[in-house]
């Protein structure tokens, strides 16, 4: 999970934080009768494992997932920055959440390094930023149209 965008918050509450955003679509995932593993460290970017069984042949599915507090600041809600993209492949999915849009983004890496913006400089270089919602003058945040295609699309997922 990341730790960035959770203005004010110490490393442990970020970390607390984190720790329960995944456990929130770790839980939509088996509500949606998916099976899914745990893993014990996020080293390799991977936060779950889908396991799925099609006539006879097994499937597994990297998944990590990234989450926005409803406590950051609006212009961040759906504003994933610095992620690394290790190996994108056909098995590895990015899920986003934000609290404040109320809403799952389903990712596929391949496409997700293609969606985002890669930054070209500075300490990220190399890494990717995308932003899944607007915020309206009232400060209200919407997901963006153009990234419908992924909004709490877990069929992508099958």
């Amino acid at each position: 999970m990341s730790n960035t965008g959770h203005e004010g918050r110490t490393f442990r509450s970020t970390a607390s934080f984190g720790k329960r955003q995944e456990y929130v679509v770790i839980a939509e995932l088996l509500r949606r009768g998916f099976d899914v593993y745990q893993t014990l460290v996020d080293d390799q970017g991977i936060d779950c494992i889908i396991r799925q069984e099609r006539e006879g042949e097994l499937r597994y599915l990297d998944v990590q997932i990234k989450a926005r507090s409803k406590d950051c600041n609006p212009r961040n809600a759906g504003r994933f920055a610095a992620m690394d993209i290790a190996n994108p492949r056909p098995n590895y999915f990015f899920i986003f959440y934000s609290e404040q849009a109320n809403t799952y983004w389903v990712v596929p890496s391949e496409e997700l390094v293609r969606l985002a913006r890669r930054n070209k400089t500075g300490r990220n270089a190399g890494r990717y930023t995308i932003n899944f919602c607007n915020v309206r003058a009232d400060g209200t945040v919407t997901p963006r149209p153009k990234l419908d295609r992924y909004r709490n699309n877990f069929s992508l997922l099958e």
